[in-house]
């Protein structure tokens, strides 16, 4: 079981690696950026699955990368989620969330590859501005008319000239 566990655990980490950049360095519009973002989501959730049945094999010694699996899939799952809502200010919160989950990412790599106590706090310390500035960028920065929220019905109604008022039904 473990080998089944830490082959997926590597596979996923790997894909993660790399896929996450690409994303985030995507044009932010249909087509590349939401697809990556798709795949990026779905090696989250098999890295932080195949976390969570590393650490239930050996708890007492890896129970700090369960933390670390958990924070990075809800990090990426908010950030999906924010990113469906399309609340006010969405799109900053999004890049954080999605960019905080990279660093938890980058974390765990570290981590695990790099013996030092710098490892639990580079990836932050570096990642924090870093998301801060892409944050604020993404702030300021025109939102795409394919990542718009849609309009309320009856906007759209208004907007096409068909009211509904007055109207009855046959």
């Amino acid at each position: 079981m473990h080998t089944i566990f830490l082959s997926l655990h590597i596979v996923a980490g790997i894909a993660g690696l790399l896929i996450g950049p690409a994303a985030m360095l995507a044009p932010k519009r249909p087509g590349w950026h939401p697809r990556l973002g798709l795949i990026y989501q779905g090696i989250v959730a098999v890295l932080a699955c195949s976390a969570i049945g590393l650490v239930t094999l050996s708890p007492a010694r890896l129970w700090p990368f369960a933390v670390i699996a958990v924070a990075t899939e809800a990090a990426a799952l908010a950030g999906w989620f924010v990113r469906r809502r399309h609340r006010p200010g969405w799109l900053q919160v999004h890049v954080g969330l999605m960019c905080g989950s990279y660093v938890s990412f980058l974390t765990a790599f570290l981590v695990v590859n790099w013996h030092s106590p710098l490892a639990w706090v580079l990836p932050t310390v570096i990642g924090s501005p870093l998301i801060a500035m892409a944050a604020r960028r993404a702030a300021n920065a025109p939102v795409p008319r394919d990542c718009r929220p849609p309009k309320p019905a009856e906007e759209q109604v208004v907007a096409s000239g068909n009211s509904l008022r007055g109207r009855t039904s046959s």
